[in-house]
């Protein structure tokens, strides 16, 4: 057959054609086969992390929550216990306080507690200086990306909430008997040298988290610390004129009813709070603290009602601070039934403590700063060794008594050290108590010039 050459020249390109398409279809299928492959093969990228709003907005609401504890919940639960002469010098102080400490916190303490030291040996004591003044810290900052993913920013308020009610608590064990001056100098100091430190050994990359230390909300870093503190405050600055002849009686307990209750609620941002996420865990550290609260009140109440015959107000909210003191640190490690042991516990010893063991040795600790929160502290410590639940937080598979004896020594024997030291710094530059006449007149007017009516 003849085959016209036009028609034979069509016919070659399509062929060509054909064969061109078939071979780029080859191509891709085995493109198809080998893309997996390939990426199977190479390594994951790590995801950049992204904010995580839901734990941003928890963390935001803790740090409200736990500022308030300070203002006004200490304010008027330590300003309703003073004589009326003194109630304007006990707020004066928890509020200042918040002041001075917000400044030199976002100057030093953060840096000094969270930051890590260039030093990699001096890091298991202090931080370093790299975020002296927040030097560094940007909106896309994140702590604890990967994990918690909320900004730094917050972060440090947030613990800087805690850096503040913690020496405000060391005011109620020398509440009427310092000279506004002197607790302004050793706040300042005590802060720096004490607080910062110790925040830094349990939770800012230091030897006492190293070891396994237990501290989930700050039994150790804000409870012994405040607490015994405030017992060699109350043991240098000697006791009230007229402590054991004059009537010292609270001259508002409304006031300190208040007061309790906003710890109480506050609390909640200071426990689950510390737990950086809203999750499963937050939930049960809220659990925990209500029930531990709830059973060292009513713990408080019986015992003081078996002894004294008749249950007070000042012993129920005392005992309902002792059951917040002593589950902090136990908080986030015990199950439920840990808690409500940990607050029977903690109500029966701190009453003890505050009411009994105060008048055997005789020292003038005010409010109750070491009854209530450092003894409250080593009970909710130890009792972390004895009851955490592993259940709850797998850290606490490896808890022990023996680990939190070591973080309970390092941090009295430091705490009461530097404590001293600064007190006698600041009675040489300054002095650390009014004039007798200035103390029996009453520190509102003979410290601030003013009365309440």
């Amino acid at each position: 057959m003849n085959i016209p050459s036009t028609l034979k020249t069509t016919g070659r390109a399509a062929l060509l054609g054909s064969l061109a398409l078939a071979a780029l279809g080859s191509v891709a299928a085995f493109a198809q086969e080998a893309a997996p492959a390939a990426a199977a093969a190479a390594p994951a990228a790590a995801p950049t992390p992204v904010l995580d709003t839901g734990n941003t907005a928890w963390m935001l609401t803790s740090t409200a929550l736990v500022l308030m504890m300070t203002i006004p919940g200490l304010a008027l639960f330590y300003g309703g216990m003073v004589r009326k002469k003194n109630v304007l010098a006990t707020i004066m102080q928890s509020f200042a306080i918040t002041c001075l400490v917000t400044v030199l916190w976002f100057m030093f303490g953060y840096s000094l507690a969270f930051s890590t030291n260039e030093s990699a040996s001096m890091n298991n004591y202090i931080g370093g200086a790299s975020r002296f003044f927040h030097h560094g810290i940007t909106v896309s900052t994140l702590w604890l990306p990967g994990v918690a993913n909320i900004p730094e920013f917050v972060f440090s308020m947030f613990q800087m909430t805690f850096a503040i009610i913690t020496p405000a608590l060391i005011a109620g064990a020398f509440a009427e008997r310092m000279k506004f001056s002197a607790l302004l100098i050793f706040m300042a100091l005590w802060l720096l040298v004490v607080y910062a430190p110790i925040a830094h050994w349990v939770w800012g990359g230091g030897f006492l988290g190293a070891a396994g230390v237990l501290d989930f909300a700050g039994g150790t870093v804000v409870h012994i610390n405040a607490g015994v503190a405030g017992l060699v405050c109350a043991l240098v600055l000697g006791k009230r004129e007229g402590y054991g002849t004059t009537n010292m009686a609270p001259h508002n307990l409304v006031y300190s009813v208040i007061g309790a209750s906003l710890l109480w609620v506050g609390w909640f941002g200071f426990n689950a709070g510390s737990e950086l996420a809203a999750d499963g865990l937050a939930g049960a550290a809220m659990l925990n603290t209500q029930v531990a609260t709830a059973a060292a009140a009513l713990a408080w109440m019986f015992a003081e009602w078996i002894v004294a015959k008749k249950p007070s107000v000042l012993g129920i909210i005392s005992g309902a601070v002792a059951g917040l003191v002593a589950v902090t640190p136990a908080s986030g490690f015990v199950n439920p039934t840990g808690a409500f042991i940990v607050g029977i516990v903690a109500g029966v010893v701190c009453y003890i403590s505050a009411v009994k063991v105060k008048h055997m040795f005789g020292y003038d600790d005010s409010l109750d700063a070491f009854g209530v929160h450092g003894v409250g502290g080593v009970v909710g410590a130890l009792l972390t060794g004895v009851l955490a639940d592993p259940a709850i937080n797998a850290l606490g598979k490896d808890a022990s008594i023996v680990k939190q004896l070591y973080g309970i020594v390092f941090t009295i024997a430091w705490t009461a050290i530097a404590t001293f030291v600064i007190l006698y710094i600041v009675k040489a530059l300054v002095g650390l108590r009014p004039t007798t006449q200035e103390e029996v007149e009453g520190l509102d007017i003979s410290q601030h010039g003013e009365v309440v009516p």
